[in-house]
């Protein structure tokens, strides 16, 4: 069958996960007839490059889509919000990397390893989940089918790179001020990030006391997953890695699964490296995970205590498989089921 070749538009092109996307759709390749660079009005008539060529930079507004088969979002709430159901009703199929449509019940939430036929009930707007999200939910889902699952408990070690360009600078700024040994305003979070660790760097929820990170993960793996009744726990916090984020998770399942057996599933699944050699001290870390788009697992426990508790360890690129590539695979995911 003859392959579709695509108009793409890339909306916050000139941002973290927008240059990852282009990098990404180069990578792999993806059936591109013309790329269509989009960024606020500050970045109007700059350049970004694709496959060694300079695309210059237009303005994001709803003109500027036509001819376009599919628009990757990676610009933040307000673009999508702005934009993404006009395209829509155009015929333009949104894949919105950030969280404005994530929980809407007309929206699509997809990682395509785990649930890719919801793609096909989708209205023009597909979701991608939280970087944090995707990572967790993928490492779970062969142990979910295998055993099913109570509860999960996560606390997240999120790198900076999630914050954006600024956070990244901000690290970098913070660490030679430290070292040099200067006083540190902090820019970006309320408190220095450089040597620390900070659980409260999102937005609180003032009902709850959560932050609005961990109540993304909390609603997106319920809804992901299609359990509702599933228990999920979390506690998010940044830490001084300028990419990559890693998660301690348990695993409370409904049936009993030995660490043999988890090790099998997760060396069947695809998207999930294994580094686990306890004994030679070999386990995934997020320096591992940089610029590349595995899921890795490894520091793989059975609970002491209960006979159905399973810890593990997993880290991925948040910039790569935790927003840029997880679009492009869904995109790629609906040309392969006709969905385009």
């Amino acid at each position: 069958m003859k392959t579709k070749i695509l108009n793409l538009a890339v909306v916050g092109a000139t941002g973290l996960v927008g240059h990852e996307m282009l990098q990404v759709l180069s990578e792999r390749k993806f059936p591109v007839n013309r790329i269509l660079p989009l960024a606020t009005v500050r970045s109007k008539g700059g350049y970004v490059f694709f496959q060694g060529a300079p695309l210059m930079v237009q303005e994001t507004e709803l003109s500027a889509f036509r001819g376009i088969d599919i628009a990757l979002f990676a610009g933040g709430d307000k673009s999508s919000q702005m934009l993404a159901k006009d395209l829509a009703k155009q015929g333009v199929i949104v894949i919105d990397n950030s969280s404005t449509y994530r929980m809407d019940p007309e929206v699509p939430l997809v990682i395509p390893e785990v649930n890719p036929y919801d793609l096909k009930d989708h209205k023009g707007i597909i979701a991608n989940p939280n970087c944090s999200t995707i990572q967790m939910v993928l490492a779970m889902k062969p142990i979910y089918d295998k055993v099913s699952i109570d509860q999960v408990v996560v606390s997240t070690y999120q790198s900076v790179s999630g914050t954006g360009k600024e956070a990244v600078e901000g690290l970098k700024e913070e660490t030679q001020q430290i070292l040099l040994n200067q006083s540190v305003e902090p820019k970006i979070y309320p408190h220095r990030i450089a040597f620390n660790c900070l659980p409260q760097a999102w937005n609180l929820d003032p009902a709850t006391l959560y932050t609005e990170e961990e109540l993304k993960m909390v609603k997106e793996t319920k809804k992901i997953l299609h359990d509702h009744q599933l228990k999920v726990s979390v506690t998010t916090v940044r830490v001084p890695v300028f990419r990559g984020h890693g998660e301690s998770v348990y695993l409370l399942t409904k049936g009993k699964i030995t660490r043999g057996q988890a090790l099998e599933e997760w060396g069947k699944f695809p998207g999930i490296k294994l580094i686990e050699e306890p004994e030679n001290r070999k386990y995934p870390t997020q320096v591992d995970a940089e610029g590349n788009d595995w899921v890795y697992v490894g520091h793989v426990r059975e609970d002491l205590d209960h006979s159905n508790g399973l810890f593990f360890w997993v880290v991925s690129d948040n910039l790569r498989k935790g927003a840029a590539t997880n679009a492009v695979q869904i995109a790629e995911k609906m040309i392969e089921m006709n969905l385009l």
